[in-house]
């Protein structure tokens, strides 16, 4: 990521699934991201998507394969958000539409 992006790292583990923690990361981006990857209102966090999410805590915990997704919204605009326990091609759309998302912000 360039300065102003955030920052992050992404941990592998022996049973093939992945992690993701990132810092600072601005708000809309993760918010294009999170909507294209899982749509808006996934966390409860309005309709218009977590671009517009107030700042605050969100989580969610899928029972069914154990993944866990902690968000927090901070009041300067971005984001400190961590991903754990998912399939490893999650992670890989994940921080593909991230990317992307930064990009596009960039242009």
């Amino acid at each position: 990521m360039t300065p102003g992006e955030g920052q992050g790292k992404v941990c592998l583990d022996d049973h093939g699934r992945a992690t993701i923690e990132f810092e600072n990361v601005p708000k809309e981006a993760v918010g294009a991201a999170m909507t294209e990857c899982w749509g808006a209102d996934w966390f409860d966090e309005g309709p218009g998507g977590f671009a517009e999410a107030e700042p605050g805590q969100y989580h969610y915990e899928d029972e069914q394969t154990y993944a866990e997704y902690e968000f927090d919204v901070n009041a300067d605009g971005t984001v400190t958000f961590g991903i754990s326990y998912v399939k490893v091609d999650d992670i890989v759309t994940m921080l593909d539409a991230l990317e992307r998302a930064l990009a596009a912000q960039r242009a």
